[in-house]
């Protein structure tokens, strides 16, 4: 597991420490911050490889570093120090073999995975091994080819082969469906069936209401989540076979960096989305194997709500990100259960004033600095009977402001249609 990255001239801050949890980490924060930032560090820090670009500091500085430390299963954990080289734009790293922080799997907003496996990426020796396996958004359907050799098929080729097999494989697929599916909408599978004329191959499909429908026609949001299905089992089951190969034991330790994993999904969806990742990789290795560690970048409060019956501050923290005064500024430690989605979107995690629209909230606002007697007041809202309109234009009749307004102003008769 990871146990804290240390940058500095890296990012928007000229210091940042980030001490992740031994489960749950969720990052919190506004566009552009970086919390996908920390992600991709967090992904080379402990596989050191890059998903995607190579993090470049600021042009104006002159000592760029990232420290961090993973902590494997028998060593003692060391902080690792690498300082950025201009020369040829890397960030060079002490030549000894690291500890080993389990099978890493990175869900990537655009659609892509990557993973890394040990015993494909570590245990071996042989000079062309891959650093790392890396999924583009088609590749996760199709299959990935690394230097001339297939090392994947892709969810279709792989889902029938399993399917068709009666596969150990596809008993974890289903199973793993099962618990992330959206509640009363179960991911059921179909048969495999002939999609395209002249096509050499049938394709997987899922069975919804009565109707079978192919997978590689499914919404968006299905198929994020069946690509997330695959991706566990394929990791899980190819790291179990590439060990037995080599004569190793195979790990049951996983870590999970999921970088907002609301993204298509609906409401109901994404309340239960991270609750089910944990239960699928209790599925593959076992309820007596260690928790994954996860690190979720999300904006969404439902996803932070979902959370609440299961956080524990002794093994899962909240990293919120924050701009002051031209800097980003990580906060942590401080998670308090809001109650629901309403409560989390004007916490400080999600910092809206109001979980309202933005002409509502301005008229809210509005209508509190006249009960006040504030002078001046917004152009178009500068007078009680503005301001009642546009309340009754944009808040519902049963709205808990209404009753301090009523009161307040002796509107009552106005918002009943009444003369007077």
């Amino acid at each position: 597991m990871l146990q804290y990255l240390h940058l500095k001239d890296v990012g928007l801050s000229p210091d940042v420490r980030v001490d992740w949890a031994e489960r749950i980490n969720l990052i919190a924060g506004d566009n552009g911050l970086g919390k996908s930032f920390l992600l991709d560090l967090a992904w080379w820090a402990l596989t050191r490889t890059w998903a995607g670009q190579v993090a470049l500091p600021a042009p104006s500085s002159k000592k760029a570093s990232i420290e961090y430390v993973v902590r494997g299963v028998a060593k003692a954990a060391e902080p690792v120090v690498s300082t950025f080289r201009r020369t040829d734009e890397t960030w060079p790293l002490d030549a000894k073999r690291p500890p080993i922080p389990g099978i890493v799997v990175y869900i990537r907003i655009d659609g892509g995975f990557s993973v890394w496996d040990p015993a494909r990426n570590y245990w071996r020796n042989d000079p062309g091994r891959p650093s790392a396996y890396h999924f583009q958004a088609a590749d996760v359907w199709n299959g990935l080819d690394v230097k001339g050799q297939r090392v994947c098929e892709g969810l279709e080729r792989d889902w029938v082969n399993w399917q068709e097999g009666r596969k150990p494989q596809f008993q974890a697929l289903e199973e793993v469906l099962r618990v992330i599916s959206p509640p009363s909408e179960p991911l059921r599978v179909g048969q495999p069936q002939r999609l395209f004329v002249g096509e050499g191959r049938d394709r997987p499909t899922l069975l919804v209401g009565n109707q079978t429908v192919p997978v590689t026609l499914a919404s968006a949001g299905v198929r994020r989540m069946l690509a997330l299905a695959y991706f566990l089992v394929w990791a899980w089951h190819e790291h179990r076979v590439a060990a037995q190969l080599l004569g190793k034991k195979p790990e049951d330790r996983f870590v999970i960096l999921f970088d907002e994993p609301e993204t298509h999904l609906h409401p109901r969806w994404q309340r239960s989305v991270l609750p089910s990742v944990l239960q699928a990789i209790d599925i593959l290795r076992g309820k007596n194997g260690k928790p994954p560690q996860m690190l979720v970048a999300t904006h969404a409060p439902l996803v932070a709500a979902s959370l609440e019956p299961y956080f524990d501050p002794v093994k899962d923290d909240l990293i919120h990100l924050s701009l002051r005064d031209g800097r980003v500024e990580i906060d942590q430690g401080g998670w308090a259960t809001q109650g629901d989605a309403t409560n989390w979107l004007v916490s400080e995690t999600f910092g809206l004033e109001q979980a309202r629209s933005v002409e509502a909230e301005r008229a809210i606002e509005a209508a509190e600095a006249f009960m006040r007697g504030d002078k001046p007041l917004p152009a178009g809202l500068d007078s009680q009977k503005a301001i009642h309109a546009q309340l009754k234009k944009l808040l519902p009749a049963g709205d808990e402001f209404w009753p301090r307004w009523l009161v307040k102003t002796n509107a009552i008769k106005v918002l009943r249609g009444d003369k007077g």
